[in-house]
């Protein structure tokens, strides 16, 4: 009697689940991340595979998380493509991990005209002419957040000039053992073509007094600054009174990196080696219009092997 109990209890739990009202139930599944929504979620149930197949659901597209999956690595773009089309458009914030190439970025950009937000971390196989050309076609976006992601001056130039409505930027490096050769190459780049920003993170950068000073120049609306290990400056004098005057929140060059939103490695100088993850096995995914099963218990991706993308 107490196991006919306990299953009965488990079937009214998983009819409590069914019976969610489909705009809650898709705010849950959102918080799983794109991976985890096309590969395991939506094959648990018919009521749960339509909620995943409504564009509404892909507005907001989260991969930083695939990492987590190294054994995914030749599908995650395959993964990210897949989301984007079923965005139906519609896209508006994608957040992209370290797979991201030319190729995908104007997959994105050809496919949406209302991206507001964009973040690429570690993506060291975008080129200088591919993010230009993306930004041509971003006209609204108004936050870019990017990782130990290499730019040139001239591709932030560009990313100014073709995204008069940026807000917020982030350009951060990696953390470095011994002082570096300053440099404010990319500052004059943003002093000059981001006249609107609001928030500026550079963490980790090579910016001087020099470029921090054109930047407070050229960006008279900043609020909130953060230099957390930048060791090129100099905060004394002239420039702390101004910055204190003129930013409401400031992070100095030695601020604590507790809350630094990526594991920060410290590195001796600029000849680290900047491998992305490799030799990982393939796996295959869910399309929309391969089979499905009802309440199918996989436990792992090995169990939809087999299963791809059309």
């Amino acid at each position: 009697m107490a196991s006919s109990s306990s299953s009965e209890s488990t079937v009214e739990e998983m009819r409590n689940w069914l019976e969610l009202p489909p705009e809650v139930m898709a705010t849950i599944l959102q918080r799983l991340g794109a991976v985890n929504i096309l590969t395991v979620a939506q094959t648990v149930c018919t009521t749960w595979r339509n909620i995943c197949k409504d564009p509404a659901m892909w507005r907001t597209i989260d991969m930083q998380n695939s990492i987590d999956y190294p054994d995914m690595e030749y599908a995650l773009e395959k993964i990210a493509k897949h989301a984007i089309d079923r965005s139906c458009g519609q896209l508006i914030d994608i957040n992209i991990g370290y797979y991201c190439t030319d190729e995908l970025l104007q997959y994105i950009t050809d496919r949406t005209s209302y991206l507001r937000r964009l973040q690429l971390v570690c993506c060291y196989n975008i080129s200088d002419e591919g993010f230009s050309e993306a930004a041509k076609k971003l006209p609204l976006l108004e936050e870019l957040h990017l990782y130990d992601c290499s730019l040139s001056k001239e591709a932030i130039g560009t990313v100014g000039r073709c995204c008069p409505l940026l807000r917020s930027f982030k350009f951060n490096n990696h953390r470095f053992s011994r002082p570096q050769i300053g440099s404010d190459e990319e500052a004059l780049a943003i002093a000059e073509n981001m006249p609107e920003l609001r928030h500026l993170q550079l963490f980790g950068n090579k910016i001087t007094n020099n470029g921090l000073e054109a930047i407070l120049d050229g960006c008279p609306h900043l609020e909130s600054l953060d230099l957390r290990h930048c060791l090129k400056i100099s905060l004394e004098g002239n420039m702390g009174k101004r910055l204190h005057e003129q930013i409401k929140d400031l992070r100095r060059p030695s601020d604590s990196i507790a809350d630094y939103e990526f594991d920060s490695q410290i590195h001796d100088d600029d000849s680290f080696d900047d491998e992305n993850p490799s030799e990982f096995s393939d796996i295959d995914v869910l399309s929309d219009d391969d089979e499905y099963y009802e309440f199918s218990g996989a436990s792992d991706f090995s169990d939809y092997e087999g299963l791809a993308f059309d």
